[in-house]
């Protein structure tokens, strides 16, 4: 089984931006703790438009079906929904750009 490395993309909601970032610092910790990514690094960084923009490695393409069924998962997703919404990587402001510009997001 590969890793799949992913970028996710969440846009935060009008005065959640404080809320999105303390939903992301459980998000990695959850997947971990249900067993469907590994310890591996992730990277988080904020685009012009506010967007954060966070790469990851699921540890197969079976662990993130796995994270559709998982009651926990849903619940954080649930959670994050409330405060975001997802997009996709080109509609991020500066995506076109040769080197896509982001200010670094530490969620330690």
């Amino acid at each position: 089984m590969n890793e799949v490395m992913v970028i996710a993309c969440y846009r935060p909601k009008r005065g959640k931006e404080a809320e999105l970032l303390a939903e992301m610092k459980s998000h990695l910790p959850t997947l971990r703790a249900e067993g469907l990514v590994g310890d591996g690094p992730t990277l988080c960084g904020r685009a012009k438009d506010g967007t954060l923009v966070e790469v990851f490695c699921w540890k197969s393409q079976d662990a993130i079906a796995a994270a559709h069924e998982n009651k926990t998962v849903a619940a954080m997703w649930e959670r994050f929904g409330a405060v975001c919404d997802y997009t996709a990587i080109d509609k991020v402001e500066g995506a076109r750009d040769l080197f896509t510009p982001l200010d670094p997001v530490d969620l330690s």
